[in-house]
C-alpha cells in the first residue's frame, strides 16, 4: 500500500469534494431553470441571484463570510437588523428568494396583526423546509402543517399540560425546586472559580428543561446526570448546525443532508442520538403505564392512543410516532426559548447595575428575606415585571418567529401572495419600531410603567407571537421567567468577572436569539 503525504492526500480529498459540488451545482442549475416559477404582483424586493436567490446576496450566512475572510454579521449587523432596514427601501411587506422559494417578510405590528389575526386560515400553515422536514417529518406541534390534525394534537397537548399544572400556581413548587439547585451550585462554582466567573447557561438550561420534562416525561434529572447534560448539549449543537454552518444549505440543496462528512454527518448523528434518548422514555412509559394513574403528558397520550384503537379508529392521528415528535418539539422549545430569555434578563441587569439594584430593592420591600418570591407577588412587583418585559422587547428571543406559509393564493394589502409562499413575521421590527416606541434601541424599563408606577400592557408587545400559532408555552415561560429572575436577584448580586469585556448585545442567532456566553461573579446578598 502506498502512503501519500498528508498534503497530497488532503489535496485529493478536496479535489473530490470540489468535483462533487461542481456536479451538484450543474444538476441544481438545470433543475432550477426547469422549475423556476413565474410570479406577478408579488411584494417588491431586492433582485435575487441565480440558483441561490437572495441567499447569495446581502443575506450571506456567517460561515460563508468566515470562509472568505469577511466579518460576519455578529460583529457588524445582525440578520434581523438587515431585514428590518430593508423596509426603508421596500416598505413593510417585501419579497426575498431562498433558491427559487419565494419568501415574504412582514414588518410592523399592523401588518403582522392583519395577516395572522384577520387572515388566520391563509397564513397559519407551515412551509416544507427541507432541513426541518427531514428531521420532523412534518409532525408534532411546532413545525406541523396547519389543519384538523394539528388542531386536534395542539388542543389535546394544551389541555393535558394544563391538567398537570401548566399556567397554574400548582406548578410553582416544581419551578422552585430547580432554583434551589441553581442557588446551591452558583455558590459552589463561584467559590471554586476564584474570581474567574461562572457560566450561567448550563445551570439555567438544566433547571428550565427539568420543568418541561416533569410535565411531559414525569421525571427530573440531576444536574450532573451525564446523559441528560449530553442531550442538552446535543440540542444546542443541533440548532447551531442548522443555522450557522454549511448545513443551512440543505434548505437550498436537500441532498447535502446525506453527505458522509463534516457537519452534515454530525447533524445526522445529533438527530440519531436525540431520537434514541426520547424513544427510550416512550418505551419505558409503555412498559410501566397504569391507565388509572397517569403520571404525565406521555402517559395521557398513550391512554388516548389506546382509546382510539379500542374505538376502532384506524385513521386516528394519535400514534406513537406522532407522540415522539410532539415530545421532541416540547423538549426543545420548552428549554431553548425560556433559558435564553432568562440569560438575556440577567445579562442586561449585569450591564445595568443601577437597574439591578432597583429591582432588588423592590423585591426586598415586597417579599423580604424570609421567604422566596411567589407568583402571587407578581402584581406587587411592577418595576421587576417591567424590566423583564423590556428585555424581552429588546431581545425578542424568536425574532423571526417560526416561518408560516400561505395555504392558498390570496390578495393581501394590494399584493398577490401565491400559495406555498413562506411568510416570515419580523417580530424584531415590531419591538424596535420608532413609531410606537420612544427611543426603541434604549434599555428603559420605565416605558412599561405609567406615571403612578403601575404596569402598562402594550398592544405592540408580542414576544410570543400572535394568531393561531402563538406560543403554546407562553404561560409557562412567563412563570419561569418571573420566578427565576426574582429568586436569583433576591439571593445574589451579579457582575461581570474582572477583566471580562462586556459581550455584544447582538447575540447568536439560531432557532432563537441567544446571548453570547458571559462569565459572572456571584456574591450572596444575605
Amino acid at each position: 500500500m502506498v502512503l501519500l503525504p498528508c498534503s497530497v492526500s488532503s489535496a485529493l480529498s478536496n479535489a473530490y469534494i470540489l468535483a462533487f459540488l461542481v456536479f451538484l451545482l450543474v444538476y441544481i442549475l438545470v433543475r432550477f431553470y426547469q422549475k423556476q416559477p413565474k410570479h406577478s404582483n408579488i411584494p417588491p424586493g431586492p433582485k435575487p441571484w441565480p440558483i441561490v436567490g437572495n441567499f447569495g446576496g446581502f443575506l450571506i450566512p456567517p460561515f460563508i463570510q468566515r470562509m472568505f475572510g469577511q466579518k460576519s454579521n455578529s460583529t457588524n449587523k445582525s440578520a434581523v437588523s438587515v431585514l428590518t432596514e430593508l423596509t426603508r427601501l421596500y416598505g413593510n411587506i417585501y419579497s426575498l428568494f431562498v433558491g427559487s422559494q419565494l419568501v415574504v417578510v412582514l414588518n410592523g405590528y399592523e401588518v403582522i396583526r392583519d395577516a395572522f389575526s384577520n387572515h388566520p386560515e391563509v397564513f397559519s400553515d407551515r412551509p416544507d423546509i427541507p432541513a426541518i422536514t427531514i428531521m420532523t417529518k412534518r409532525k408534532g406541534i411546532v413545525f406541523a402543517p396547519y389543519g384538523p390534525v394539528w388542531r386536534k394534537q395542539r388542543k389535546f397537548c394544551h389541555t393535558t399540560l394544563r391538567s398537570f399544572g401548566l399556567g397554574k400556581l400548582s406548578l410553582e413548587p416544581c419551578i422552585l425546586q430547580g432554583l434551589d439547585t441553581i442557588k446551591t451550585e452558583l455558590l459552589r462554582q463561584s467559590q471554586e472559580s476564584a474570581g474567574a466567573g461562572v457560566d450561567l447557561a448550563p445551570l439555567i438550561s438544566h433547571a428550565v428543561s427539568n420543568v418541561i420534562c416533569s410535565l411531559i416525561l414525569g421525571q427530573r434529572f440531576h444536574h450532573e446526570d451525564r446523559e441528560f447534560r449530553s442531550m442538552l448539549e446535543l440540542m444546542d449543537r443541533g440548532l447551531e448546525i442548522c443555522i450557522n454552518s454549511p448545513a443551512v444549505l440543505i434548505n437550498v440543496f436537500p441532498l447535502l443532508y446525506y453527505l458522509p462528512f463534516g457537519v452534515f454527518k454530525e447533524l445526522r448523528q445529533v438527530e440519531g442520538d436525540m431520537t434514541a434518548f426520547l424513544k427510550r422514555f416512550i418505551a419505558r412509559h409503555k412498559e410501566t403505564l397504569d391507565p388509572e394513574n397517569p403520571r404525565d403528558m406521555t402517559d395521557m397520550y398513550l391512554i388516548e392512543m389506546m382509546a382510539q384503537q379500542s374505538a376502532g379508529n384506524v385513521d386516528s392521528s394519535f400514534t406513537e410516532d406522532y407522540l415522539f415528535y410532539i415530545i421532541g418539539d416540547l423538549f426543545i422549545a420548552g428549554t431553548d426559548t425560556t433559558a435564553n430569555s432568562i440569560l438575556w434578563v440577567l445579562l442586561y441587569l449585569v450591564l445595568n447595575p443601577d437597574i439591578q439594584e432597583r429591582v432588588q430593592a423592590e423585591i426586598d420591600e415586597v417579599v423580604g428575606t424570609h421567604r422566596v418570591p411567589s407568583l402571587t407577588d407578581k402584581g406587587s412587583l411592577p418595576f421587576t415585571e417591567a424590566t423583564i418585559m423590556e428585555v424581552q422587547r429588546l431581545t425578542v428571543v424568536v425574532p423571526l418567529a417560526i416561518p408560516h406559509m400561505a395555504s392558498q393564493t390570496t390578495e393581501f394589502r394590494g399584493y398577490t401572495i401565491p400559495k406555498g409562499t413562506v411568510v416570515v413575521p419580523n417580530l424584531w421590527s415590531v419591538h424596535r419600531d420608532p413609531t410606537v416606541w420612544d427611543d426603541p434601541d434604549t434599555f428603559n424599563p420605565a416605558r412599561f410603567l405609567d406615571d403612578e408606577g403601575h404596569l402598562l400592557r402594550r398592544e405592540y408587545f408580542i414576544p410570543f407571537g400572535i394568531g393561531r400559532r402563538v406560543c403554546m408555552g407562553e404561560q409557562l415561560a412567563k412563570m419561569e421567567l418571573f420566578l427565576t429572575v426574582t429568586t436569583l436577584l433576591q439571593s445574589f448580586k451579579f457582575r461581570l468577572a474582572e477583566g471580562t469585556p462586556p459581550p455584544t448585545l447582538q447575540g447568536r442567532f439560531g432557532l432563537t436569539l441567544a446571548p453570547c456566553s458571559y462569565p459572572v461573579c456571584v456574591s450572596s446578598r444575605r
